[in-house]
């Protein structure tokens, strides 16, 4: 019998190091395919010592900069809107430290280094200012802390569903299911992606409306090596709203903050295990917390997207053009906007 279970012993220990070296040859050649069928369409620029992709369009002032949100896909984020903005003005996206194909940073993850990032990064490929930044979720956040250090080079905002400093306390007294929680099988998950198991498990096939598969297929392709910055930006949440929280008057800066109004799915609400009443709270919540957002300006709009979830730039590509339009023009509209 004991001769039976050391059998069985080696030969499941024999399947876990075939399985292990697959996977790793696997991951290999997925790495050397997404350098050689995704490479950057944009620029890495060096910011001393590390490199962070900005991917800039177009022509003309004010120089639009979209910051996406938390999350595997950075400046791909921005794939349904960046084009039609690039006709309009000269248009920036700009990968975050580890995401996609910018070098990850040493230190933790603050609102203020990202915002130093993005700043060095424009600097360093010799973008002009004034700025219209445009932030999607936590990129909301990153633009407001842009804007706090960097204010004279910033002329207009537009925050898209953007994550508020408050928004953990009014959430989660809602439910605590609305908490962002890294799991202990996420954090251990970076530490596997030599073995080609987090690339199973974090990609996905199905766009999102007016989302190309080309996104999402480049998302994809160099998820297991974004996924570090993720997390640690994940990980970090409370604390990036807290150094938002700092800083929340614009003064007369043009500003449209965009709103996603879409009831919470069914499906959605089963998997956090809310009632339909709790979806409902939580939709209400966060327009209170947009509404507060749109104060934050002398000259703001505030716009409901009632057809559109979180991601607006994807649900309805055409009110995000149009309201970085309004900001562009407001901007070309006062002195020293206009080339």
């Amino acid at each position: 019998m004991k001769k039976w279970l050391r059998r069985i012993a080696k030969t499941l220990a024999a399947l876990v190091v075939v399985a292990l070296l697959a996977g790793t040859t696997w991951e290999w050649l997925a790495r050397q395919f997404a350098r050689r069928g995704y490479p950057p369409p944009g620029r890495l620029v060096g910011i001393g010592g590390r490199r962070i992709h900005i991917d800039c369009r177009g022509g003309g002032k004010p120089v639009v900069v979209l910051i996406a949100g938390l999350g595997l896909d950075g400046s791909t984020s921005w794939s349904a809107v960046r084009d039609s903005l690039a006709h309009i003005t000269r248009t920036c996206a700009v990968d975050r430290a580890g995401i996609l194909w910018s070098d990850p940073a040493p230190g933790p993850a603050t609102a203020k280094s990202a915002a130093d990032d993005i700043h060095a990064a424009l600097a360093s490929a010799g973008e002009a200012t004034p700025l219209v930044l445009v932030g999607h979720s936590l990129g909301g956040p990153y633009a407001m802390v842009y804007t706090k250090h960097y204010g004279a080079d910033v002329a207009g905002l537009v925050l898209v569903d953007a994550s508020h400093p408050d928004q953990i306390e009014r959430i989660t007294a809602i439910s605590p299911a609305f908490a962002l929680k890294v799991s202990p099988v996420e954090r251990l998950l970076p530490a596997l992606a030599w073995s080609g198991l987090p690339r199973v498990l974090l990609g996905r096939d199905d766009p999102m409306p007016n989302q190309s598969r080309e996104a999402v297929r480049t998302m994809n392709a160099w998820a297991p090596t974004s996924l570090a910055a993720e997390l640690k930006e994940a990980e970090a949440l409370a604390g990036i709203l807290t150094e938002a929280r700092a800083f929340r008057w614009l003064g007369d800066r043009p500003l449209v903050v965009l709103t996603g109004m879409r009831p919470m799915p069914a499906e959605d609400r089963s998997r956090l295990g809310i009632t339909v009443e709790q979806g409902e709270a939580l939709r209400q919540a966060w327009k209170k917390l947009q509404d507060d957002e749109a104060t934050w300006s002398s000259r703001s709009q505030h716009r409901l997207v009632d057809d559109a979830s979180h991601y607006i730039q994807y649900w309805r590509p055409d009110v995000v053009i149009e309201a970085v339009r309004s900001v562009v023009d407001s901007v070309r509209s006062s002195p020293g906007g206009r080339e």
